[in-house]
């Protein structure tokens, strides 16, 4: 296929690369110009969507695909699959679809899981919405870039399976991260913690896949000095779009609001540009009744 790819920063580019391997003619565009393997360059979006088979995004939020999209729609080729892999609010990932519809295209909102190593070794998840039969066209290039996608619904529908998701993960590494601090101070050691929570009832994917404590459990960006796999201020992003899509639909997210309030203190105190499970460090210099 010919696949237009917009948006080729650290997650953009290695998903552009890999369809790139994958035998697929790729035309990439980002503002930044980076060069990225087997991809050719085009000097604008619109420039870099005429013609297509399929148009993917992977934008920062939702106004920058707005943005976008007003240049690109009118360029898309009849029945052209336009993918935006962007994780962004929910209203403008409906407006997407309405734009791309009305002009014969055929939208899916396809947000992603698995971070930096997922994008780089094709081994993202992807949560999508939209057509189920535009999305059986699409499984190609879904399986080029990652190992599942999963039909959520109608339009919207992957953004709000994405930040439920998200929601879900910040609450749990902030809960863990309590747990270390609690057994710190109980004089427990960290090991030990770990082989006891790992296999019994408090097990979650925070603990034994992406553990915040360095030298304990699998390798994660924990024994990398916090270098981000997912960095803190993009948690603090999904947490924001999880309480606003709360707010909107009265939904009660009390420990939602409280992650989200806790992360925008992390980023705001130093958290920005390292891993969002750095916050551990932080809680271990606090005392009780502190907040990050």
């Amino acid at each position: 296929m010919k696949i237009c790819f917009i948006g080729l920063g650290h997650m953009g580019a290695p998903m552009a690369a890999n369809l790139a391997r994958c035998g697929h003619q790729v035309i990439g565009f980002d503002i930044a110009r980076p060069a990225v393997e087997g991809v050719t360059l085009a000097d604008g979006a619109a420039e870099a969507a005429t013609g297509c088979d399929a148009v993917i995004t992977m934008l920062p939020d939702g106004q920058i695909l707005r943005s976008v999209y007003a240049d690109i729609i009118t360029v898309g080729a009849a029945n052209a699959l336009f993918i935006d892999c962007s994780t962004v609010d929910i209203a403008s990932a409906r407006w997407a679809h309405g734009q791309a519809r009305a002009r014969g295209l055929r939208p899916l909102d396809a947000p992603v899981s698995g971070g930096i190593s997922g994008a780089a070794t094709a081994a993202l998840t992807f949560m999508v919405g939209g057509e189920e039969a535009a999305f059986t066209d699409a499984l190609g290039i879904f399986d080029a870039m990652g190992k599942r996608a999963v039909h959520c619904g109608s339009a919207g529908a992957g953004q709000a399976a994405k930040i439920c998701n998200n929601m879900i993960l910040g609450i749990s590494m902030l809960a863990v991260c309590e747990a270390f601090t609690l057994a710190d101070r109980l004089g427990l050691d960290r090991q030990k913690l770990f082989d006891v929570v790992s296999t019994s009832s408090g097990s979650c994917w925070s603990m034994n896949s992406y553990c915040p404590a360095p030298g304990v459990g699998p390798h994660s960006p924990a024994d990398n000095g916090y270098r981000p796999g997912f960095a803190a201020e993009l948690m603090l992003k999904d947490l924001g779009l999880s309480q606003d899509a709360a707010e909107d639909c009265a939904a009660p997210t009390p420990l939602g609001a409280m992650a989200t309030t806790i992360y925008r203190d992390f980023v705001a105190s130093g958290g920005r540009g390292r891993d969002f499970s750095a916050v551990l460090e932080t809680m271990a210099s606090m005392g009780r009744g502190d907040r990050p």
